[in-house]
């Protein structure tokens, strides 16, 4: 079988080497006379997702998660991680050398507070840390008596010597066809918000706004289709975009000249944040105020208003509302870019139903057969993230990424596959969970406690002003009634042609936002026996307006966009009810409808027996 185009399966940490690499750290931190450090897996944009470049965090430790907060002491070590990680951090660390530490027990500014002696100078890159995020670690240093001290140098350099190259990926343009708005549009409605608030300008710190905003993309994240670069739109007159003007192609340099300043990096790193920090200053001076988004906006912008005479405004930044409710173009195209991943995908399944009960199936077999369903496509422009494919045990690490160490054979059991598309015209994300073979009693009782869960958020009627928080418990409330629960959110926004991973929408305990028509979400439940097998079933639905007989006030609802079948062979029917059974049903013949007309031959004899009725 052919090699993955856009994946490794090579373990990219390397926890063998993370005692010299720390032992290096340290050295870089008594040179600088601090007694800690703290390392959040992150760079100076913010994202969840860094470019290798930038990641300080897994370099050091050998820990390849999406999340992770380090903190390094002169002898010891703590690498914290919320519940997606918690397993596959103890696996992938030295515990001689990081201890692992789930951030449910114990936080990192409370176990910093008890590791840590009064009068310590612990440091931190303010170019790594917002002030919201910065703040409870003050705190923990007023009540510790110990001093934070900000770094003028990133330690890392002088230690990293192999360390990659920046990313500099062509920017092309993101067209009216597909972004359905243009950026003149956009930056005109996003003033108007900034002069209603009172506000002189806005850091536009968070790359997919950047670049949904000026309607480019680029390639500067591994699966994230963006340019890396900051941006300053004051309330009135010419935004600042700052970006390599080489990068961009002549027809797109021009229609951005006629909109914005293009100011190039210079200054070493070459991000932008020195010129940015420049152009704050007589922005902010005189006490103006310069809204800073408090998701992504450095400590260090912070400070350069503030030492400019202004007033850093952390709060939400307007751009990230107005990106999440996709407008009909969008919405249309997202619908047309699931209809080709859900024709991918029923290939995929039927590829599987076909060759894996005869054994010899890996999930890396599995992982690059469904990479050469989607890639047929020649609207396929990447994959939305490493897939996620886990057999037996390993399904049961909510983010495992397959490598050719823990690679397994699809033996009997469940078999979990997560993936995406990035198209022009949308992004995908869908996740299934598969019998091969044949499945025990307790698999298929969960298994269905989760189908459950998504039929009954996918059913969903709420008001207007409702929160995620607020229908979390729809997707819960069968596996909670058998003791059982998730640790990760039901549900997160998904952009188009952006970032898999979208706020302020989401579906989660967290989730204050509220959830508005255009917003696209996964829907997402699952389960997970540790050492044994894990469950997920994900859909993407749509926000979008409902009208039940007799409403009384404007109520909201779900589109699915995804539509490929759900294995009926690992559900106990049963334990379903009657409205559940006919949700499933209507779905699986809408998804017969809309997939037929695409397949054919044992592609499409797969697909009539899989979206049969229960």
């Amino acid at each position: 079988m052919a090699g993955s185009r856009f994946q490794s399966f090579t373990a990219a940490g390397r926890p063998d080497l993370s005692r010299a690499r720390l032992a290096a750290l340290r050295g870089e931190m008594a040179r600088a006379g601090l007694a800690g450090l703290l390392v959040p897996r992150a760079d100076i944009f913010q994202g969840e997702y860094i470019p290798e470049s930038e990641n300080r965090l897994g370099w050091a430790t050998g820990f390849t998660g999406s999340a992770g907060f380090l903190i390094v002491l002169a002898e010891k070590a703590a690498l914290f991680v919320d519940g997606r990680y918690t397993a596959q951090a103890s696996a992938e660390l030295d515990p001689a050398v990081v201890h692992a530490i789930p951030l449910a027990e114990t936080a990192p500014e409370t176990w910093l507070r008890a590791n840590t002696a009064a009068d310590a100078r612990i440091g931190y890159d303010p170019a790594l840390f917002t002030p919201r995020g910065l703040k409870r670690f003050a705190r923990a240093a007023e009540e510790g008596r110990f001093t934070l001290a900000p770094l003028a140098a990133d330690p890392f350099a002088a230690i990293w010597p192999e360390r990659p190259a920046a990313p500099k990926s062509p920017v092309v343009e993101h067209p009216l066809r597909f972004a359905g708005e243009d950026s003149a549009a956009k930056v005109a409605r996003l003033q108007q918000a900034l002069a209603a608030e009172g506000l002189t300008g806005l850091v536009v710190s968070e790359c997919p706004s950047v670049n949904w905003l000026f309607n480019l993309r680029a390639g500067d994240v591994p699966h994230l289709p963006i340019l890396r670069a900051f941006a300053l739109v004051p309330a009135a007159g010419r935004p600042l975009l700052f970006a390599d003007p080489v990068r961009l192609a002549p027809p797109l340099a021009a229609r951005l000249a006629t909109l914005a300043d293009i100011v190039p990096p210079e200054a070493p790193p070459g991000d932008g944040r020195a010129e940015l920090v420049a152009r704050l200053a007589p922005l902010a001076a005189g006490g103006r105020r310069i809204r800073l988004d408090e998701e992504s906006g450095a400590v260090l912008f912070a400070r350069a208003i503030e030492a400019a005479g202004g007033i850093a405004d952390p709060g939400a930044d307007p751009l990230a509302l107005m990106k999440a409710q996709k407008n009909a173009t969008e919405l249309d195209g997202a619908r047309a870019a699931h209809l080709r991943d859900g024709i991918a995908m029923a290939r995929f399944l039927a590829w599987l139903a076909r060759e894996a009960p005869a054994g010899g199936i890996t999930e890396i077999d599995a992982v690059i057969a469904l990479e050469g369903f989607r890639a047929a496509d020649p609207a396929l422009v990447d994959i939305a993230f490493p897939t996620i494919a886990g057999a037996g045990a390993n399904a049961a690490l909510p983010h495992y990424r397959v490598s050719a160490a823990t690679n397994r054979p699809l033996a009997p059991g469940l078999f979990l596959i997560d993936s995406g598309g990035q198209y022009r015209d949308g992004t995908t994300d869908i996740t299934r969970t598969i019998v091969i073979g044949s499945a025990g009693r307790a698999m298929r009782a969960a298994f269905t406690r989760v189908l459950k869960g998504m039929i009954a958020l996918s059913r969903a009627i709420f008001p207007k002003g409702t929160s995620g928080a607020q229908i979390d418990a729809f997707a819960r409330q069968f596996l909670w009634a058998a003791g059982q629960d998730f640790d990760h959110g039901t549900g997160h926004g998904v952009g188009s042609f952006l970032s898999v991973h979208e706020g302020p929408q989401r579906i989660s305990k967290l989730g204050t936002a509220p959830l508005l028509p255009g917003m696209i979400l996964s829907n997402e439940p699952g389960y997970y026996r540790e050492g044994h097998f894990g469950i997920r079933i994900e859909n993407l639905v749509a926000v979008t307006p409902m009208a039940p007989a007799g409403a009384e006030r404007a109520m909201l609802g779900f589109e699915t966009l995804t539509h490929v079948p759900i294995d009926r062979a690992a559900i106990v029917k049963s334990m379903l009810t009657r409205a559940e059974r006919a949700w499933l049903d209507a779905y699986h013949a809408e998804t017969l409808a809309r997939l037929a007309p695409h397949l054919a031959g044992a592609d499409l004899a797969f697909l009539e027996k899989a979206c049969q009725p229960l």
